[in-house]
C-alpha cells in the first residue's frame, strides 16, 4: 500500500492526530498540505505549519504549509485553490483541525459552542465544499475525525453542545458518501478506540497522567493511512474505530501502540465508544 505522489489537504495538521496522519503519508513520499492557524509556536502546545512542514520533508514527503482558519470560507477556498495549482491536483481531504470544551448547556458559553460548532461540524461542510471541485477530478477521499453515533443518553447527559458538533460531523459524512456517489468520492469518519496521548489532550486535562491509559498517534495514522489507500469506493459512508479497520486489515497486535508500552494497565476508551 503506498500513497505515493498523492496529495492530501489536512486540517489542524500543525500536532497531534493530523501531523501524525501527515507523516505517515510523508513515508510514502506523498504531497502534504499542512492547513491550520498555529504559524507561531503556542507556549503550551508545540508545533507549527512550518515545523510541520520540515517534519514532512525529512520523512520523504513535499509538503506546503498553508496558515488557514477553517472558519474563513475566503481563506479555506483560497488554500485549496492554491493546494491545487502548487501539486496539480487534490487526492484526499482529512476534516481534522477540532475544538472541544465538555461542558453541559446549563453552563457552556455561547461563543464557546458557536467555536465548537464553526471548528468541528460547519469546517467540515466547508471544507468538503470547498475541495469538491478538485476530488471530483481524482475520484479522491474525505475523511471526517468524527465518532460512530452512539444514541447512548450518558453521552449527552454531561456534554452535549460538544457531542451535537461531532455527531453533526458524522451524519455529513453519511450524507456526503451518498450525495458523492455519482463522482466516486469516498467519505468515511475515523474515531479511536481509546484515549490517544496529544498535547491537545494533555492541555485539556492539565497533566499526562492519564496517558499511561492511552494509546499514540499512530494508531489513527495506520488507520487514516488504510482508508486513503483504498480504491474504488470500496470503503466509504462508514463511521470507524481505528482498531476495527486495522483489524480487518489483519492487524492483530496492538500493544506497540501503547504510550506506555511496558504496563498492562487498562486503556481508557475514548469519548463515545462504550
Amino acid at each position: 500500500m503506498s500513497l505515493q505522489g498523492k496529495t492530501l489537504f489536512i486540517t489542524g495538521a500543525s500536532r497531534g492526530i493530523g501531523r501524525e496522519i501527515a507523516l505517515r503519508a510523508a513515508r510514502d513520499g506523498a504531497n502534504i498540505v499542512i492547513a491550520a492557524k498555529s504559524a507561531e509556536p503556542h507556549p503550551k502546545l508545540p508545533g507549527t505549519i512550518f515545523s510541520v512542514a520540515k517534519e514532512v520533508e525529512a520523512a520523504g514527503g513535499q509538503a506546503l504549509a498553508l496558515q488557514v482558519d477553517v472558519r474563513d470560507e475566503v481563506a479555506v477556498r483560497e488554500a485549496l485553490a492554491q493546494a491545487n495549482e502548487h501539486f496539480g491536483g487534490i487526492d484526499a481531504l482529512i476534516n481534522n483541525a477540532g475544538a472541544i470544551k465538555l461542558t453541559g448547556v446549563q453552563h457552556i458559553e455561547l461563543k464557546r459552542f458557536d467555536l465548537m460548532h464553526q471548528i468541528n461540524t460547519r469546517a467540515v461542510l466547508l471544507c468538503s465544499q470547498a475541495a469538491l471541485p478538485y476530488l471530483k477530478k481524482s475520484s479522491g477521499h474525505i475523511l471526517n475525525l468524527s465518532p460512530p453515533l452512539n444514541l447512548a443518553t450518558k453521552w449527552f447527559a454531561q456534554y452535549s453542545p460538544y457531542t451535537v458538533t461531532k455527531y453533526g460531523m458524522s451524519m455529513l459524512t453519511l450524507g456526503m458518501s451518498e450525495e458523492f456517489k455519482n463522482y466516486g468520492i469516498s467519505v468515511n469518519s475515523l474515531w479511536p478506540q481509546t484515549m490517544i496521548a496529544t498535547a491537545a489532550i494533555e492541555f485539556q486535562l492539565g497533566s499526562r497522567e492519564s496517558f499511561k491509559h492511552a494509546r499514540t498517534p499512530a494508531i489513527m495514522a495506520d488507520a487514516a493511512h488504510v482508508i486513503l489507500d483504498s480504491s474504488g469506493r470500496s470503503i466509504t459512508g462508514r463511521l470507524l474505530i481505528d482498531e476495527e479497520i486495522l483489524r480487518e486489515h489483519g492487524v492483530t497486535e496492538f500493544d506497540h501502540y501503547r504510550f506506555e508500552p511496558h504496563t498492562n494497565d487498562k486503556l481508557m476508551p475514548d469519548l463515545f465508544v462504550d
